[in-house]
């Protein structure tokens, strides 16, 4: 909201001193908010999301501290360009995302002919809907559907893709529709999720397990907030930076 309101008062400061904007500023700017207005919120619902079946699954949590510790240590803050190597937050962040799509449902699609799918007869100019909440947990697809299984993508499914290049698993949907802030907001989840449970050990408040009820919205919130504690993990000076 915050890239939102910049964007937008940028724009008016050139309207009220009669500022010419180049064609291909304007498209930048107007780029600016489909990325801020796409990739804002579904982001931090996401990020909830990891962090309440980490929370849930404190072993999956440790593993993906040690890879952490491993690939980047303590004597300084994870980067961007450590994501790379960290196969095993990768795995968490895919599996969150097929447990929850920040879009439960696509955007409306067009049958461009008569076609027949799963037994039904579609007719052409038929309206269609995909419930990706329901394909990412067809159990015909993926064992143990309901479960948190971040493993899945280090072996079964290792060449599954969130870009919509496999249709049993298309978090952001697929084709020239899917998602615009993908790339954006990979980046963000992965990197605030390896900052966190880098600088941080985390426990909920009250040592109960998380409720995961979910939310209504179009980006599937969570129902309910989580109340965590969290414990230092790196030296003070770390987190003088952070003030």
């Amino acid at each position: 909201q915050i890239v939102i309101r910049n964007v937008q008062c940028v724009s008016h400061i050139y309207i009220q001193n009669s500022i010419q904007i180049s064609y291909f500023y304007r498209l930048k700017l107007y780029c600016l908010q489909i990325l801020s207005l796409t990739g804002g919120e579904s982001t931090s619902v996401t990020i909830t999301w990891v962090l309440s079946l980490l929370l849930n699954h404190p072993k999956i949590l440790m593993v993906a501290q040690q890879e952490l510790d491993h690939h980047v240590g303590k004597q300084r803050w994870v980067e961007e360009s450590d994501i790379k190597n960290l196969k095993y937050l990768q795995a968490i962040v895919k599996e969150t995302l097929r447990l929850y799509p920040p879009g439960p449902i696509t955007g409306i699609r067009e049958a461009t002919e008569d076609c027949r799918i799963a037994g039904y007869d579609v007719s052409k100019g038929t309206r269609l809907i995909v419930n990706l909440w329901k394909l990412q947990r067809d159990p015909r697809v993926w064992e143990n559907a309901d479960e948190f299984r971040p493993e899945r993508f280090m072996t079964t499914h290792v060449d599954f893709d969130v870009r919509g290049q496999n249709f049993e698993y298309m978090p952001f949907s697929s084709g020239r529709r899917s998602c615009p802030g993908i790339t954006f907001g990979l980046q963000v989840v992965h990197l605030m999720v390896a900052k966190l449970i880098q600088g941080f050990d985390i426990k909920t408040a009250e040592g109960t397990a998380v409720d995961m009820e979910e939310g209504f919205g179009l980006a599937l919130p969570k129902l309910n907030p989580i109340d965590v504690v969290l414990r230092p993990r790196l030296r003070t000076e770390f987190y003088e930076c952070l003030e």
